[in-house]
């Protein structure tokens, strides 16, 4: 709780000291017409000890997801996160450290970030990653930066993307010169398309067909760009294995808890050849005149006091912290580990959609499309009420998707999901659909 430490003779002593005999007067080069000629209209103080109280019961009114059992996704998931992730994450080396330009002083958080770099390859199936950035989103608005100019400044983006990710793209783009162009089935590319946006799972939770959307891309000359689940790589093909040139996603799922919205973490890879347009920073392995293996700051291509007036964007910041969570994670979990999580959300996703649309009015809405860990029902009653409804269950029910339908609702089940919590789920849901 901040103090607030000036007592009026304080302040009298200040004013004195710059030549003025009341607040009044010190402020009196503010028009009278935009200043305040009353007390603030505020209760009276009260105790620190009472304001905590009050602070205390304002708070326990919010329930997020550790009060609630969280079928809620669209971007952010209540994965498991092993105590070893922040354990070692939240060593002081590692959680007060800042930018580690000076190798000589930054040797651990270097290589921590090159080994977040190489998971990341390994698990997008492409050559390079930089050593994060912000989101998701920002993540992709700076993949799509990466494919614009000589010609080509049209950017297609599938109807099954995040209508916020394409918010954002829209936003960039006016900067940039493009307007993101949505499209459904296999996109048309002529020669002024600069990039091919396809989200595999998309904001429904159905797996496109993206190699055949990419071999479009790729036959018209344009970038291929996929957004990706990072933990959806343990059962489902790369994106490098499905002709991405660029993978972005966020990495909130590896390791990061969901943190009230952030931060979290941008996640982008792509080809040796465009190494030099990514983002960010990336940190490389070498050895010093002793042959001893050290690490550094390899390539900072476009951070803002490099190439300042010939970037798309300068961004740099990169989230070290978020990325150590991860690859800690994914070390932790290894590829097996990975696997498992990934059939487990398959699974118990399943057997969630079925026993839903076993209920009356209950129905796919993309029906025989396959899915990984979300999926989109149609209810008989409005997808909002039905979460209104559910929140006094228990239960975050999922995430409304108006864009398709008042009536549709996205569920999202994690590998944290226990059958009797399925099972409770749903009853819950029977309730609330025949109120």
């Amino acid at each position: 709780m901040r103090y607030s430490p000036h007592t009026e003779d304080e302040i009298h002593e200040m004013l004195e000291l710059v030549g003025r005999s009341s607040i009044d007067e010190l402020f009196e080069q503010i028009p009278a017409s935009v200043r305040l000629d009353r007390p603030l209209a505020i209760p009276a103080g009260v105790s620190e000890m009472e304001l905590a109280a009050d602070l205390r019961a304002l708070s326990g009114r919010n329930r997020s997801a550790d009060d609630l059992v969280c079928f809620a996704g669209g971007g952010a998931y209540d994965h498991y996160v092993p105590s070893v992730v922040w354990a070692l994450a939240g060593r002081s080396e590692f959680y007060t450290s800042y930018t580690p330009y000076q190798p000589e002083l930054s040797q651990g958080v270097l290589q921590v970030l090159f080994e977040y770099q190489s998971m990341i390859c390994e698990l997008t199936g492409l050559e390079v990653s930089n050593a994060s950035l912000y989101d998701g989103a920002t993540a992709l608005v700076e993949a799509v930066h990466m494919t614009v100019g000589r010609g080509r400044d049209r950017v297609l983006v599938s109807d099954g993307v995040d209508p916020r990710a394409v918010e954002a793209l829209r936003t960039a783009g006016r900067g940039a010169g493009y307007e993101p162009e949505t499209f459904s089935g296999d996109p048309s590319v002529g020669d002024d398309v600069a990039a091919v946006v396809v989200q595999h799972p998309n904001v429904y939770g159905v797996l496109e067909p993206t190699g055949e959307r990419f071999e479009t891309a790729h036959a018209g000359g344009a970038a291929a760009i996929q957004i990706f689940d990072p933990l959806s790589l343990g059962v489902l093909a790369s994106p490098g294995e499905l002709g991405a040139d660029i993978a972005v996603g966020e990495g909130q799922v590896l390791g990061n808890h969901l943190n009230y919205g952030g931060p979290y973490l941008g996640i982008i890879a792509g080809r040796l050849a465009d190494v030099r347009k990514l983002p960010g920073r990336i940190v490389g392995e070498t050895v010093d005149v002793e042959g001893r293996t050290g690490y550094v700051l390899t390539l900072q291509a476009r951070e803002q006091h490099i190439r300042r007036d010939k970037a798309n964007s300068n961004i740099c910041t990169n989230q070290t912290l978020m990325a150590l969570a991860s690859a800690i994670y994914l070390a932790w979990l290894g590829p097996d580990g990975l696997a498992e999580v990934g059939r487990q959300c398959v699974s118990k996703a399943a057997y969630t959609a079925d026993a839903l649309t076993a209920l009356p009015g209950v129905r796919r809405a993309f029906p025989g499309e396959p899915t990984f860990k979300e999926f989109a029902v149609r209810l008989p009653r409005a997808a909002t009420a039905v979460i209104d409804a559910m929140v006094e269950r228990g239960f975050l029910a999922g995430v409304a998707m108006p864009q398709a339908g008042d009536d549709v609702l996205v569920v999202a089940v994690t590998e944290r999901r226990s059958r009797p919590e399925i099972d409770a789920f749903v009853g819950a849901m029977e309730e609330v659909l025949a109120s």
